[in-house]
């Protein structure tokens, strides 16, 4: 079993502090060698510095060697998280992302009514163009590779090949339901910077959770694959849809139980999204108040001694405030690629700024960075849902995401909301 421990209070003060002494003489050589000035240096260090203040609040998790800050920060040290530090070094240009969800398959033997790509059809991407798209997607500055499928796992060589394709520059987790899991694949697995496989988990009992996944074998497939993961010493992870009432019914707390029965390292809290399967759908979207709830559960469970054993928590409703990143989608710090080769702002976002099979990636990624080269507050999966809805139904689409053409009439035209202040005072630094 990999072995993790949670770390708060003083271990994580000295923690940080060692952090900051690391990356001081990690970068010390740039400006011994003139590669950066004393004043870009100095900025460099309080971008960081700034950065580190805003995940103040996470439970940090020791996983096998390294720790991990956030879901989406490679564990420290590593080559991985250094190359997401140099994020922070760009100062004449926009900043680079550092974060991709790639789908390598639609191949997926359940039928989760809230999943994003409930309606996306098609055949999957040539392997091939997608090696290459995600090999220089690490010259580019990705960091952290979040793989998924349908299940990845049910069609394993694509995995694989694009696993063993990146180096140590960048971090790797792998979405999955457990499907297609055995220890030979995990075996091979393990020669790649693979640390966590991230299962779902959206109820805590079997009747249930087979309900939610319309599938009766979906609870033991669960049970299996993390069985195998421990066996390998592979990192578990969580991820959890939680509809509003899960707040109030008890279902939050039955899920973090769980989640530590299954010795997860890391649960990743996901509000609901009008998308996919729930495209124009904004009846489960969060209230501020319910929001505000959720929020003071996750920094209780992160921060108070008591739950100290629990997972660490990864809530999307904190890391997309005001007061933290707001809306990173689009190349700011992430976006996603589906397994047609459509590349998203994010999953959640049914439009597409163009394929890696029909046009050069290059091409697209500029397209998309360009309609989001200022990182704005407001969820545009949430706020453009039904327009989305009423394109996918006026044009009778079969499929999305909707393409390029019609992605664009709403894009031309949408207003999203204000410069998001973290980025806004990392740009502003003197």
């Amino acid at each position: 079993m990999q072995k993790k421990k949670n770390i708060l209070g003083i271990k994580k003060y000295l923690l940080n502090t060692k952090i900051k002494i690391f990356v001081f003489f990690h970068y010390l050589p740039l400006l011994v060698s003139r590669r950066l000035s004393l004043k870009r240096f100095i900025l460099l260090l309080k971008r960081l510095l700034f950065f580190l203040g805003r995940i103040r609040e996470n439970k940090y998790v020791k996983i096998g060697k390294i720790t991990k800050l956030d879901l989406y920060v490679p564990g420290f040290p590593s080559q991985a998280f250094y190359s997401a530090c140099d994020k922070f070094k760009e100062f004449e240009k926009k900043m680079p992302c550092t974060t991709v969800l790639i789908s390598t398959t639609s191949a997926c033997r359940f039928n989760c009514n809230h999943c994003y790509q409930k309606k996306d059809k098609g055949k999957d991407v040539d392997i091939k163009v997608l090696s290459k798209t995600v090999k220089r997607l690490q010259d580019e500055g990705i960091a952290f590779y979040n793989i998924e499928g349908g299940d990845p796992f049910l069609a394993y060589d694509r995995l694989y090949e694009i696993c063993m394709n990146i180096d140590r520059r960048s971090e790797i987790w792998i979405n999955s339901t457990g499907d297609g899991i055995t220890d030979e694949k995990l075996a091979k697995l393990k020669k790649s910077n693979i640390v966590a496989i991230m299962f779902s988990l959206h109820e805590s009992e079997r009747d249930q959770f087979n309900l939610f996944m319309g599938n009766n074998d979906a609870w033991d497939i669960l049970l299996k694959g993390i069985e195998i993961c421990h066996k390998n010493n592979i990192g578990v992870a969580i991820n959890t849809c939680l509809k509003k009432d899960g707040l109030f019914n008890g279902k939050f707390e039955k899920i973090m139980k769980r989640a530590k029965l299954f010795n997860a390292c890391l649960i990743q809290v996901i509000v609901p999204k009008p998308s996919g399967g729930w495209l124009g759908n904004r009846n489960e979207t969060y209230p501020e108040s319910d929001t505000e709830k959720l929020k003071h559960k996750v920094y209780m469970y992160n921060n108070d001694k008591r739950y100290k054993e629990y997972p660490s928590i990864s809530a999307q409703a904190i890391e997309e405030d005001s007061e933290h990143f707001g809306c990173t989608a689009g190349g700011t710090d992430r976006f996603y690629i589906n397994a047609k080769g459509d590349v998203q702002p994010c999953e959640f976002l049914n439009i597409s700024c163009g394929n890696i099979q029909e046009d050069d990636f290059p091409l697209i990624y500029n397209r998309m960075r360009k309609i989001f080269e200022k990182p704005c507050e407001d969820l545009m999966c949430e706020k453009i849902s039904k327009e989305v809805y009423k394109y996918y139904r006026d044009n009778k689409l079969k499929s999305l995401p909707l393409d390029v053409k019609l992605s664009k009439q709403i894009t031309i035209k949408w207003d999203r909301g204000n410069e998001t202040e973290f980025y806004k005072k990392i740009k502003n630094m003197k």
